[in-house]
């Protein structure tokens, strides 16, 4: 399977695909490419039996494109673990090298660094790590992006993006932080919203903002 095959798989996978059905859209800004090259990249997957996709209904993984994921996910995530937290890596800079040494990891090797990082659950940017039986915790799946004007919404995690993860760490996002949004500004704008814990306002972009995700129950008073 090539890399750009593996990388549809991971996105839908965290965009919630093991579970619902994605959009093109979602799937397009995850990977910061055109819906055209999406909607090509479906279209093989569909005919390898990876994904379902009817026109217009969204895409989800099929048993065996959720496999597949999960692999993948895990022994990446494994990797951004260990290298956070044994070799201090900013959470910023981990992903290229997670990129490359997933590729060269079997499973024998995962089930080592598992042990070794004391299974964890979640890697350092929020998403969670699958099991290796694929079993796997279930997450929310609501953007940033969806929550409403006024509400308050804790940050649970974000999309396994270089330039996202750099962007967040410029403007000042953290994991876990409680923020209200503000406003979302018209015309695909970017979306206001203030952290709770020190009252400072950000302006977080639209593109960003669908690569966050919040809890998906609303929280108590």
């Amino acid at each position: 399977m090539t890399p750009m095959k593996e990388d549809y798989l991971k996105i839908i996978f965290e965009l919630g695909g093991g579970y619902k059905k994605v959009s093109n859209k979602e799937i397009s800004l995850g990977l910061g490419i055109a819906a055209g090259s999406v909607t090509e990249m479906i279209t093989k997957l569909t005919e390898e039996g990876l994904v379902s996709h009817e026109p217009y209904d969204g895409i989800a993984l099929t048993p065996e494109g959720i496999k597949h994921a999960a692999e993948l996910v895990r022994k990446h995530r494994l990797w951004e673990t260990f290298l956070v937290d044994d070799l201090h890596y900013s959470m910023t800079d981990v992903h290229p090298e997670a990129e490359i040494l997933e590729h060269n990891t079997s499973d024998r090797l995962a089930t080592a660094l598992d042990a070794f990082l004391n299974h964890p659950k979640y890697c350092p940017h929020g998403g969670v790590i699958p099991a290796a039986n694929g079993k796997f915790d279930s997450v929310s799946h609501r953007l940033l992006a969806d929550a409403e004007d006024g509400e308050t919404v804790v940050i649970e995690r974000f999309l396994d993006n270089h330039e996202l993860l750099t962007y967040l760490n410029e403007v000042g996002l953290q994991l876990h932080a409680k923020v209200k949004v503000i406003k979302h500004e018209p015309f695909e704008g970017p979306i206001l919203v203030e952290c709770l814990d020190n009252d400072q306002q950000l302006s977080i972009s639209y593109k960003a903002s669908h690569n966050i995700f919040v809890n998906q129950e609303p929280l108590q008073d």
